[in-house]
């Protein structure tokens, strides 16, 4: 028989938080994780993305404040500020009958002032981004004194972000706190992290590292050429309209340009990205959650702490830099049990790596059939239809222009004028090709 939370030693008020959440069985990581943070060590966590990392160091830390004391008691150190949120949120929906545990979000992005003001009241767990947390520390707007927990959460993706900073936060926390460190890999830098900052006696812990986190995921790879890339792209998601998935993309610049392209499209999509607004990504977040939009675009950084279920493909529109944001990135299917399709898009030059990604990280990749180009030709004239059904009328154009364009078509029927709108389409569409394909010189 599985495990159970009170099994784990979780107090009821939680287990009935969690009820109400439909979270019943204990994920691999909270098995492990649970009972060593409520004891008195320090942990580290292994565990990929959609293991439920969250509730692993959230659930015991909720019930080890305590709450008649208004101090800071736990800080959860993040790299995002989207993680950030999303983890604050998370343990909100936890705490729901723990009316008496304070939590508050200070990350950057969003204005400093009412982080501020918040901190004046009572306060026990603190959710925060490094740099604005230092910022807090630099105003003395935050009183470390008393913390006796800090959470390195996604460490691995903190590293860089953490090299500067982390001595400075560590200085405002007491000795003797307790450090638990959560990272999906375990390169040298955390390595390092762990011998700088934790216990000699930390105890480590992880989710089965081959099958966690890849479980339900369909890994599969299509070559194109940078020609077609586009039209490629746009063929796989019609047919998978209606269903929601991420495309990741290597730049803001290139996140920019295919949100565009989409949208030229009537394709139900936002861009996501580290130079918009707070308020712009919380808004175009919304909107993908409660399901107004479809698709998001997003790069590696901003699309951290996304925690959205029923994703059902990932895109790889570039190859990842790193074998770990392709377990971020794909990670963000297949969330809850359910199965999902990463598809990473190639060119030929590219296809060598994908043994490298198999090796490392234990998984099989497939190739997924490309359209043909009579496939291709059919969709963008599709999208083409729905261009012309979604465009708005021109109020501006006169009524004797709009006559004299009746006129023309007057005597056709609507049969004949779509035939007649398509047959030019097509031939325009034909005539683009030709220009575009490169024209072949021939010696003398």
């Amino acid at each position: 028989m599985s495990k159970q939370f009170a099994d784990l030693g979780i107090q009821e008020s939680i287990i009935k938080a969690l009820d109400g959440l439909k979270i019943v069985v204990p994920t691999e990581i909270q098995q492990k994780a649970i009972p060593l943070l409520l004891s008195n060590t320090d942990v580290v966590g292994l565990a990929k993305t959609g293991t439920g990392k969250t509730a692993a160091f959230g659930l015991p830390l909720l019930q080890l404040i305590d709450s008649k004391t208004p101090t800071i008691q736990t800080v959860i150190l993040v790299p995002t500020r989207e993680l950030g949120h999303q983890i604050f949120s998370n343990l909100e929906a936890f705490a729901k009958y723990l009316p008496e545990v304070s939590i508050a979000e200070t990350c950057g992005g969003i204005p400093i002032k009412p982080q501020i003001e918040r901190l004046t009241l009572p306060t026990h767990i603190v959710v925060a981004t490094p740099g604005r947390l230092i910022d807090l520390i630099q105003r003395k707007a935050i009183n470390l004194k008393e913390t006796k927990f800090l959470v390195l959460d996604e460490a691995d993706e903190m590293v860089s972000i953490l090299k500067e900073s982390l001595d400075e936060i560590i200085a405002e926390l007491p000795k003797n706190r307790r450090t638990f460190l959560f990272s999906a890999t375990m390169p040298g830098t955390i390595k390092q992290l762990i011998q700088n900052y934790l216990n000699k006696n930390v105890v480590q812990v992880s989710a089965d590292m081959q099958t966690v986190g890849n479980q339900g995921i369909d890994h599969q790879y299509i070559v194109v050429d940078p020609i077609e890339k586009l039209d490629v792209l746009m063929h796989f998601l019609t047919s998978k309209d209606g269903e929601r998935g991420i495309i990741f993309c290597k730049t803001k610049a290139a996140v920019n340009k295919l949100a565009k392209n989409l949208a030229i499209n009537r394709f139900s999509s936002g861009a996501l990205h580290g130079s918009l607004s707070q308020g712009i990504r919380d808004r175009i977040m919304g909107q993908f959650r409660e399901g107004h939009i479809n698709i998001l675009v997003a790069t590696d950084l901003a699309a951290r702490g996304i925690d959205v279920k029923e994703i059902a493909y990932v895109v790889n529109y570039h190859l990842p830099d790193t074998y770990e944001n392709y377990v971020h990135r794909s990670g963000r299917t297949a969330r809850a049990g359910a199965k999902g399709l990463s598809l990473t898009v190639l060119q030929q030059e590219e296809v060598a790596e994908i043994a490298d990604f198999e090796r490392e990280l234990g998984i099989k990749f497939t190739k997924f059939q490309k359209p043909s180009a009579e496939n291709i030709e059919e969709n963008n004239t599709i999208l083409w239809a729905k261009q012309i059904f979604k465009t708005k009328p021109n109020h501006e154009v006169s009524a004797d222009f709009k006559n004299k364009i009746k006129t023309i078509f007057h005597h056709l029927t609507k049969d004949e004028l779509i035939e007649k709108l398509l047959a030019n389409q097509l031939l325009q569409t034909k005539a683009d090709s030709n220009r575009e394909k490169p024209v072949k010189k021939f010696k003398n």
